[in-house]
């Protein structure tokens, strides 16, 4: 079994903050110096290669002027349709 980082549920939400950044018009490398980071921490974030925590995350949507609460709306529905599955 995978572990959790790496399950479908993060997949969307991976799918989700990749989608928010490039609506933004912001790049890899811009939204990464807008949040002191190197860039190769959000693109692994984004490619399944990285954990995603939750302040990153926070800080992330803040960035690309994405609303949090809709990534984590998207997470708990992931997790309860596979439930019903």
């Amino acid at each position: 079994m995978k572990p959790s980082p790496y399950t479908i549920h993060y997949d969307n939400l991976r799918a989700w903050l990749k989608q928010q950044r490039e609506n933004s018009g912001l790049s890899l490398r811009a939204a990464s110096a807008m949040m002191g980071r190197h860039h190769s921490v959000l693109g692994k974030m984004e490619q399944d290669r990285r954990k995603i925590e939750l302040s990153e995350f926070i800080e992330y949507c803040e960035v690309i002027g994405a609303d949090p609460h809709e990534g984590m709306d998207i997470m708990m529905k992931s997790l309860k349709t596979s439930k019903l599955v």
